[in-house]
């Protein structure tokens, strides 16, 4: 979460600059907006992962609430062992895509296009750890402390 707050902080210093630029300087720094949508990505990407870490996606509980403790212990399981999966399948597919495109440039940034799979790639990743740190939870009849309040 601190590396999403980060992000945000650069993402508003990239727009600030871009906006000073353009209104005040009248010469619109062309790197600004290409760093501004690469940090949209890593921000929402991380911001992505967290969401899952914490439990605050958007989910139906009602089914979860009606049934008994087993039953509901067997279907987290399974909720979270089907995010892991898609988290490994996020994770592997983007770094296979940033791969292919990896010797391609960003204009204006001279990075590679590469870097623009990578925030997918690394919350995949996240995904699958939180996922699991769910699961074991669940086994131990425990619950995932929120890493941000």
């Amino acid at each position: 979460m601190m590396l999403s707050v980060a992000g945000i902080i650069a993402l508003l210093a990239a727009v600030l600059f871009q906006v000073f630029g353009r209104h005040v300087l009248n010469d619109t720094p062309t790197w600004a907006e290409s760093l501004s949508l690469l940090l949209v990505l890593y921000v929402t990407m991380t911001g992505a992962a967290v969401g899952v870490r914490d439990g605050t996606h958007i989910g139906f509980e009602s089914l979860l609430q009606m049934v008994p403790a087993e039953p509901r212990r067997v279907m987290l399981v399974a909720i979270h062992a089907l995010v892991l999966v898609f988290g490994l399948l996020m994770a592997w597919n983007c770094a296979l895509l940033a791969e292919s495109v990896h010797a391609y440039k960003i204009p204006n940034l001279g990075l590679s296009e590469g870097w623009k799979y990578m925030p997918a790639t690394i919350a995949g990743g996240l995904i699958m750890l939180f996922s699991a740190e769910h699961i074991i939870a669940v086994l131990r009849n425990k619950k995932v402390e929120p890493s941000w309040r």
